[in-house]
């Protein structure tokens, strides 16, 4: 782990990420030392970083970092935290802000091949997602609601927790975005008020039409194919929500096959 490019495992006490949630976060996969969708999610963490109002990022600086931990990764999952820094008590900003760099790799999750082959199980959490066009779409710190839909099932039949906002509309998974298909069109969730924007969401509207907008339980209910996304487990399609069983359809099934074609693409060409 490196904390301001020391190797360390100890922040500060005072760090506002660990007082106030102050700060931002990124899940990256690592596959034979390279960092996959490097390049995305650097870009989204400089956004965002704007969007906070914290100091630019030296974002050369971050990558002689990336490169100095991830060398001799192998596969693993390489997590990004970029905090507001020290501060005093109170929610007012230091007026020197001295931003707080945390690179840490963590072993890559050992998900079973029939989740990408058949689809997982889902269910309908109950915790509803606030509404703030502020933050939306943002991987800020303040997960609460996704730790506390999370909380909510221990059975390890179920993969998945979908997220609904408070007006009813479908937003999520508690760890992925979520897509469905209805007579051959591809459509997902509105994420103007709340909500994570994803790399791998932003990557799908680069491969295919995507509609976006906002959308009940009761139509994803008639889907005909669904699958969820995030930059490491990939896609999963979902085979089961509740008591509803879906078919794992072409579509899933070529954004997983394009998605593995372009990984393959970017560790070929950085080992170059």
């Amino acid at each position: 782990m490196l904390v301001n490019g020391e190797y360390k495992d100890t922040i500060a006490i005072m760090d506002r990420g660990f007082q106030y949630g102050d700060g931002l976060f990124e899940t990256i996969e690592v596959r034979q030392n390279i960092p996959i969708f490097l390049e995305q999610h650097l870009r989204r963490l400089s956004n965002d970083s704007q969007r906070l109002y914290l100091p630019k990022l030296d974002l050369e600086l971050l990558c002689s970092e990336i490169k100095q931990l991830c060398q001799n990764a192998g596969n693993a999952v390489l997590k990004i935290i970029i905090t507001r820094g020290s501060g005093g008590r109170g929610y007012r900003q230091p007026d020197d802000i001295q931003p707080t760099r945390i690179l840490s790799l963590h072993p890559f999750p050992d998900y079973p091949q029939r989740y990408y082959n058949d689809g997982i199980v889902a269910r309908i959490c109950n915790t509803r997602l606030g509404l703030n066009p502020v933050l939306a779409g943002m991987k800020h710190l303040n997960r609460l609601e996704q730790v506390l839909a999370r909380a909510e099932w221990q059975d390890s039949e179920i993969q998945e927790g979908i997220m609904l906002n408070i007006n009813q509309y479908v937003i999520e998974g508690t760890m992925t975005n979520l897509f469905y298909v209805k007579n051959g069109e591809l459509f997902t969730a509105s994420l103007n008020l709340c909500g994570i924007a994803g790399i791998l969401k932003h990557w799908i509207f680069e491969q295919m039409s995507v509609k976006e907008h906002d959308f009940f339980l009761s139509d994803l209910q008639q889907a005909d194919e669904i699958f969820v996304c995030n930059s490491v487990i990939g896609i999963w399609g979902v085979q089961k929500i509740e008591q509803q069983h879906f078919s794992i359809g072409e579509i899933t099934k070529h954004l997983q096959h394009t998605l593995e074609c372009e990984k393959q693409k970017q560790v070929a060409y950085a080992i170059k």
